[in-house]
């Protein structure tokens, strides 16, 4: 959507271009009145005519993004528009800044910079957008930014060393893989980087000293895109590592104070304290917290007005809410200031880290103002072209979905001559109204990019938040929105692509680490030891040794790394390591074959039944339909539409859809049930909800009525929340068909619920339900439309198996805007607490607290409200009386208390997006993933949240409870569920995901081996049910019923055979090549997996890309792997070398013509009863090419009883 024409209408204004023109001649400050509606339109238009650069100031940072996101609507989304993010810490709280945070405020200061040592030079100035408190902080000089930025050109030379050592001391770190902003790599003669005002990382290859080439990489793919002439590096940080030894010393000189004032204690030692910062701030190093010792630095920091060009405008959206806000800053800083330095947290040297308001109301009397606010107090009210612009621009009239009388006032607008845009989620739907009783004068469109002609009437497909009217001399534009049609508005999808971290190729696949138990298809149950090199007659080659039961070792040959997997038990119990060349691994597996056979054929016939049971075969989407989700207040995710289209087509279709939705936590797998519901109801059918807690089923109830109210439609609740009245009410109205939505605990599947038409059931977290409640919903699922939501992302070939035959929609991308959750795991320390919850308080939010033990709730309810005096705390837990419960959750909900102090049930589905701090005692009680889960209830919104998980001290804890915690802090990355949950399952084995008949067989042969076993054999059994459909022997399924294995990276291979390859060939990674070992595992496990010539011709090239020219043991290796894959499709089981030969062994031989193959296949070929052998007196030059040739014609031309 652009409106970017609708700016020649206010440009074009007398009164306008005269304030513009004082404003250039005149440095006095101008206050112009616009109403705040019209603040955006406004902005761009003294953004489009200003010369220079323009920072729009807000009071606060909720504003500025608000703001900052439909600029672009006016101007257009590669206009240079900028945010420039306050920093999430408060002043002196020594807190990380974020991610994000840090990115957008280079990037911002890098725009700033002169053209010639900009990232992207836009075709306009930049528009920068900022809040107070950001516009408050102190950052470095812009000397400091100038002499750690860096242009790089081809042919340039650049010692390797000297640019890397440069780039560490403007903040940028190693990593084996550039997949983030603000990372580095170095592989031989090539260096990857990602500058952080970059859009895609760099890769710099190098002849020498001199650059070769750049060019621009996918950090997901890690494959070039394209090349790039230059590469601008501009610093990571605002707070440079080379000068961390400045802060250091000052720290130094502080802890010595203490001692010698026999405070020694006060510093503290632990990792809370700037004790814990001396040592990476000695060895200028980067860290979570080096922005905190920032004001240590430099000796002249600076803000972001230093940075800006003499010329630039500032506009100031209110004047006054500015000053408050900054002095009321200013105030909070200072009583934190009082209270860390008074508990020894805070040296008493630490410098003002921001600018007074004296100081940035001086700063801002040296420049160009405008203020936007209708008044400010240091403007005189007879300001003339202040007075003419506020008279021209007034709020719109509200409808409030009285579209009759919208449709009338449009009318007089158009008779009158005005021009009149409605910006509306529902253009479709209101162009079909207005045409059914006006035949002309409409138009629809996306784009309005010249003035609209008078007399017209304009509906754009799109959002935006409020409405306004421009008199404009011979009439008016009138600007509608659906805030003023409907009452309602949702946010317009961002118009920059925001920057995720990139998942590579080899993060499909675990990591293994020495020590790890493994599962070997063919060998069994061992523990991994490493990677080794070893020389065989000459031939060095890298094997993964497995250390076996006894004595036993294997070396296993990179060729057959896709045949091993992580071992994963039904519990955390050690396995039973098998013993080489004993025959009880061959029975194991064959038990365990046997019992997944008969597991497939069950799957297979819940399949066949549902397939062959006529369903409901829903209608299509209603208008109704349109404006129900029209009316979400936010904006989907492709990978949640992706989902809602795949569940509308199962609805539609005549067979009953049992489809699983699969999310991380808070990306939306709610609105899609949502949507399926509605259009359940749409067709006269009722929908049951299932949820497995009380409070998780009030939540719904409260969503599912607050979205379906402007609706007829019926929605009850059946929980302990309700009383016994009112439960047979709605009983009594279930079955009359009265109630359209049921949403309750497992009371809603006792034998007493009667619907009268019930037509979907969606599940919630079905896994939490017990074995009866399962029993009764498999049956459900024969007859009725099943949807079930899980945020426990068990890997999809799991699903698969583990949870029966069903289609999946995998919900992978995180909500616009969500951050990562900031997480903190350490001991008990009440001040942090204090300071997490002053911080949250500050910022209008509010705090979870979780303590999972009722017995002693109240008393930390005591200790809470004697740390944080200042804030309301309330109780909740599942032992409450219901009404009590209830109202402390909707009392909370409300906003009317700061912490909620509860146990774990606020662990599922609980979405309070103005709860964005979280705190949980004795976090060790907590298994990983319900951990995770927790963390899931912040982080819901735009707003960077915080997750505090305390333990005793480490002495205290068990090794399992200190390798959960590590993971939390591991994997703080949005969408890391799936690495949580693989790790969960490592901690604490599968036993919450299996069934007790596959308890056993797991514990055998290990988790993925079993599911990768019973995936092979469901897929082999559903061959069979489509040939026997196909010939008539069982009813056909419906269209779309087929359903398609998946088999996840980290599968191993488990076909019963594996060709032996033994050739003279060097075949390994070199370590100076990959120097990191994960790494080079994981390409290994790759490369291992390949699957055809066609894939390792790719391998080739990304390789190539990534590490530079393949060194000859790297080009041996995918040699080694193309015999794999050719000599496998010739049913070989084998390729040696001999004595002067290489022998193909081939089973089959015996029953073909020898002669004549061996007269086809060449004179230096020699075929024996049991091998093709390739003399090599004969081919010794090109052994390798005769080798493939051969292998080739055999694939082709031989085959088991096909003849030679």
């Amino acid at each position: 959507m652009q409106l970017n024409g609708l700016l020649e209408i206010l440009r074009g204004i007398p009164a306008y271009r005269s304030m513009l023109a004082r404003l250039r001649a005149d440095s006095q400050p101008l206050s112009l009145g616009v109403v705040r509606s019209a603040r955006p339109y406004v902005l761009s238009a003294l953004a489009r005519d200003w010369e220079s650069a323009v920072i729009y100031v807000t009071a606060r940072v909720d504003r500025a993004y608000n703001v900052s996101e439909q600029l672009p609507v006016w101007l257009g989304a590669d206009a240079g528009i900028y945010r420039f993010s306050e920093p999430a810490p408060l002043f002196y709280e020594r807190s990380a800044w974020g991610e994000s945070a840090i990115r957008s405020r280079i990037e911002t200061l890098a725009a700033l910079m002169p053209p010639d040592e900009k990232v992207n030079t836009p075709t306009h100035p930049p528009l920068i957008v900022t809040s107070a408190r950001a516009l408050m902080q102190r950052t470095l000089p812009i000397s400091r930014f100038r002499e750690g930025s860096m242009v790089l050109k081809p042919n340039q030379r650049a010692p390797l060393d000297k640019l890397i050592e440069r780039w560490v001391k403007i903040g940028y770190e190693p990593s084996g893989m550039v997949t983030e902003p603000g990372k580095f790599s170095r592989r031989g003669g090539i260096l990857d980087i990602f500058p952080l005002a970059a859009d895609h990382p760099i890769r710099i290859e190098f002849f020498g000293d001199e650059i070769d080439s750049i060019r621009r990489f996918d950090p997901s793919s890690q494959r070039s895109i394209e090349t790039v002439q230059q590469a601008v590096i501009v610093p990571a940080r605002e707070a440079s590592p080379e000068n961390a030894p400045l802060a250091a010393d000052h720290l130094a000189r502080w802890f010595e104070s203490l001692r010698q004032s026999d405070g020694a204690d006060a510093a503290g030692g632990d990792m809370t304290s700037p004790a814990a910062d001396f040592q990476p701030l000695s060895e200028g190093g980067v860290f979570p917290f080096l922005e905190f010792y920032l004001p240590y630095l430099y000796n002249n920091p600076v803000s972001l007005l230093d940075y800006a060009p003499t010329d630039a405008l500032i506009v100031i959206e209110d004047g006054v809410e500015l000053r408050d806000t900054v002095r009321e800053i200013e105030d909070a800083s200072e009583k934190t200031r009082a209270e860390r330095a008074a508990g020894g947290t805070l040296p008493d040297d630490y410098p003002l880290p921001y600018l007074r308001w004296d100081d940035l109301s001086a700063s801002l009397d040296e420049r160009r103002v405008v203020y936007l606010s209708h008044k400010d107090e240091s403007i005189s009210d007879e300001d003339d072209e202040g007075e003419v612009l506020r008279s021209l621009i007034a709020p719109e009239m509200r409808f409030g979905g009285q579209l009759k009388n919208l449709l009338t006032h449009l009318r007089g607008l158009r008779n009158k001559g005005d021009r009149v845009v409605a910006v509306t989620a529902q253009s479709a739907r209101m162009a079909d109204i207005w045409q059914q009783q006006e035949s002309a004068f409409l138009q629809r469109a996306s784009v309005i990019s010249d003035p609209p002609e008078r007399k017209s009437v304009i509906f754009v497909d799109g959002t935006l938040q409020e409405g306004w009217r421009l008199r404009d001399g011979e009439g008016e534009l009138h600007l509608f929105t659906d805030a003023e049609i409907f009452g309602w508005s949702r946010p317009e999808p961002r118009r920059r692509k925001a920057t995720r971290r990139a998942r590579t190729p080899e993060q499909s696949y675990a990591d293994l680490r020495e020590g790890d138990f493994v599962v070997h298809v063919d060998y069994g149950v061992g523990k991994f030891a490493g990677m080794r090199r070893r020389t065989l007659e000459g031939v060095e080659r890298e094997y993964l040794l497995i250390e076996y039961a006894g004595t036993d070792t294997l070396f296993v040959p990179i060729h057959q790394a896709d045949r091993l997997t992580r071992y994963v038990g039904p519990d955390d119990k050690p396995p039973t390591m098998s013993k080489l060349g004993q025959p009880d691994w061959i029975r194991i597996k064959s038990r365990a074959k046997k019992a997944v056979e008969e597991e497939a054929r069950e799957l297979l016939d819940l399949y066949a039944r549902r397939a062959a049971t006529p369903g409901h075969a829903y209608s299509p989407d209603t208008s109704w339909q349109h404006e129900m989700e029209a009316s979400f207040p936010y904006v989907e995710t492709e990978d949640q539409l992706k989902a809602v289209r795949s569940v509308k087509a199962d609805m539609e279709r005549p067979i009953p859809m049992d489809r699983l939705i699969c999310g991380d936590v808070g990306y939306g797998k709610t609105e899609v049930a949502l949507r399926a519901a509605f259009k359940a109801v749409m067709d006269g059918k009722q929908v049951a909800i299932l949820v497995p807690t009380t409070i998780l089923a009030q939540q719904h109830w409260e969503t599912f009525s607050r979205r379906l109210a402007p609706f007829p439609i019926k929605v009850e609740l059946m929980s302990r929340f309700r009383t016994k009245e009112q439960q047979n009410r709605t009983l009594e109205m279930l079955n009359r068909g009265e109630v359209d939505v049921l949403i309750g605990t497992h009371r809603i599947i006792q034998p007493d619920i009667i619907f009268k038409d019930l037509g979907l059931v969606i599940i919630d977290e079905e896994q939490r339900f017990g074995v009866k409640h399962k029993e009764y919903l498999k049956k459900l699922r024969a007859h009725v439309d099943v949807l079930t939501l899980t945020a426990t992302p068990i890997p999809r070939t799991m699903y698969m198996s583990l949870t029966g035959v069903r289609d999946i929609s995998m919900i992978q991308t995180p909500p616009e805007d969500r951050l990562p959750v900031i997480t903190h795991v350490g001991v008990f320390d009440e001040r942090l607490i204090r300071q997490a919850v002053l911080r949250e308080m500050e910022r209008g939010g509010q705090v979870f607290f979780v303590h999972n033990r009722v017995q002693t709730i109240d008393s930390i309810r005591e200790k809470l409200e004697q740390i944080v005096p200042e804030a309301r705390v309330v109780i909740g837990h599942g032992q409450m009386d219901e009404r009590l419960l209830e109202n402390v959750m909707t009392s909370f909900g409300n906003g009317e208390a700061d912490i909620l102090l509860a146990t774990a049930i606020i662990e599922s589905g609980l979405d309070i997006p103005n709860a964005n701090t979280l705190i949980v005692d004795r976090a060790d009680w907590f298994g990983l993933a319900q951990l995770y889960q927790i963390r899931g209830r912040v982080g819901r919104s735009a707003q960077q949240a915080y997750a505090y998980f305390f333990h005793p001290p480490a002495n205290r804890l068990t090794e399992e409870a200190r390798a959960r915690l590590e993971t939390l802090t591991e994997y703080t990355d949005l969408g890391s569920g799936y690495q949580i949950a693989m790790r969960d399952l490592e901690l604490r084995g599968a036993g919450d995901i299996l069934s007790t008949s596959q308890t056993g067989h797991v514990a055998s042969i290990g988790l993925h081996l079993y599911t990768q076993m019973l995936a092979q054999a469901v897929s082999t059994l559903k061959g069979e049910y489509d040939r026997a459909h196909a010939n008539g022997e069982i009813p056909a399924a419906a269209n779309g019923a087929a359903h398609t294995m998946t088999i996840s990276a980290d599968a191993p291979n488990i076909s019963d055979s594996t060709v032996v390859i033994d050739m003279p060939l060097t075949a390994y990674l070199p370590v100076d090549w990959i120097p990191e070992i994960s790494l080079r595992l994981q390409i290994y496990r790759r490369i291992g997996g390949l699957l055809n010539l066609k894939e390792v011709d790719a391998m080739a090239d990304e390789l190539r890309d990534r590490f530079g020219e393949l060194p000859i043991a790297v080009q041996g290796l995918l040699y080694q792997i193309r015999v794999k894959l050719l000599a496998t499709a010739a049913n070989a089981t084998g390729v040696m070398q001999r004595e002067g030969r290489i022998e193909i062994r081939l089973p089959y031989l015996v029953e073909i013509d020898r002669d004549r193959l061996a007269r086809r296949l060449g004179n230096d070929v020699r075929v024996t009863r049991t091998a093709v052998e390739l003399l090599m007196s004969k081919s010794a030059e090109n052994w390798r090419e005769r080798l493939t040739e051969i292998l080739t014609d055999l694939a082709e031309n031989l085959r088991v009883g096909t003849g030679a």
